[in-house]
């Protein structure tokens, strides 16, 4: 069985294109590339995923980035965090060495607007150009190829891509400068803790006062409470379910993000803070690899 959801995509010119990092996030992305009819060339850090990849969608599987990257009009990545994007980029063996001129990168990492305004200016010195293009939408979002993402670059770079990136997304957006898709994506997460710890309190407290929870769900999700947190992870942390793929640890790297921009810009984040801890907590009952909803555990 495919692991992404069949799509309908818009007719594109095919593009020789790479794709760096196939995590639960990246593997399926990659798969709606080749599906959309792009000759796609991957790379992995663990090679097995990257042969896997290419057992399922065809396509070609390199040892290096610059490998993958050699021949391509677009290099997509999706990685973990800013030290495991710059080995991807820089050096020798790194995409960028291996890029040709007027070719554009395309960021999907949750990573810092530092790090993008960096690869930005490493990129256009050597006449290529850089998008930073976080993702909202969950590994459910990449399989189905309904994925948010909200960039930060040029606008003919932007112009570029966009069409190809529309075969995992539902929206594709450019939010202004370099470092602005970075920056979108942590008012994503603000709002995320705060909705998750307001969901988990809510529904402990409806539980302590026995209430039929699923009841009280469907009947507030009609109302000003509704949202898709509650749609979609309401029910479940009622069934005490914390597998579905963002996990813990991801949340508190994202948070870190955030609440190291806070410092510099001057915005006051406390309720960020506060739910940040409670992650911890969660990590310290050993909850690291639980989905972000697994906040009310701490209060059970």
């Amino acid at each position: 069985m495919s692991s992404i959801a069949t799509k309908t995509y818009e007719p594109v010119a095919p593009k020789q294109v790479a794709f760096l990092g196939l995590g639960v996030m990246g593997f399926p992305m990659a798969g709606h590339l080749a599906k959309a009819g792009h000759a796609v060339t991957v790379y992995n850090r663990t090679p097995a995923k990257a042969q896997a990849w290419v057992a399922e969608f065809g396509g070609v599987a390199q040892a290096t980035p610059r490998a993958a990257a050699t021949g391509a009009d677009i290099v997509f990545s999706c990685v973990g965090n800013d030290d495991d994007l710059r080995s991807i980029t820089g050096g020798a063996d790194g995409a960028f060495a291996g890029m040709a001129p007027g070719a554009v990168f395309v960021d999907h990492t949750t990573a810092s607007a530092g790090v993008a305004r960096e690869l930005y200016a490493a990129a256009k010195s050597l006449g290529l150009a850089f998008v930073d293009a976080p993702v909202s939408g969950g590994q459910a979002g990449a399989q189905n190829g309904m994925l948010t993402v909200m960039c930060g670059g040029d606008t003919k770079a932007f112009n570029t891509v966009q069409p190809l990136g529309m075969a995992f997304a539902r929206a594709f957006t450019l939010m202004g400068r370099s470092g602005a898709g970075q920056l979108t994506k942590m008012v994503n997460q603000i709002c995320i803790a705060g909705l998750v710890q307001g969901l988990a309190e809510a529904i402990a407290f409806g539980q302590k006062a026995g209430l039929d929870m699923n009841q009280v769900l469907d009947v507030i999700g009609k109302g000003a409470a509704q949202s898709w947190q509650l749609d979609n992870r309401g029910k479940t942390m009622v069934a005490g379910q914390f597998d579905f793929g963002f996990a813990v640890d991801w949340m508190r790297k994202d948070l870190g993000l955030v609440l190291d921009e806070a410092q510099r810009n001057g915005s006051r984040l406390p309720v960020t803070a506060l739910v940040d801890q409670f992650y911890a907590d969660v990590q310290a009952m050993g909850g690291n690899r639980l989905d972000t909803s697994s906040l009310i555990k701490r209060l059970q």
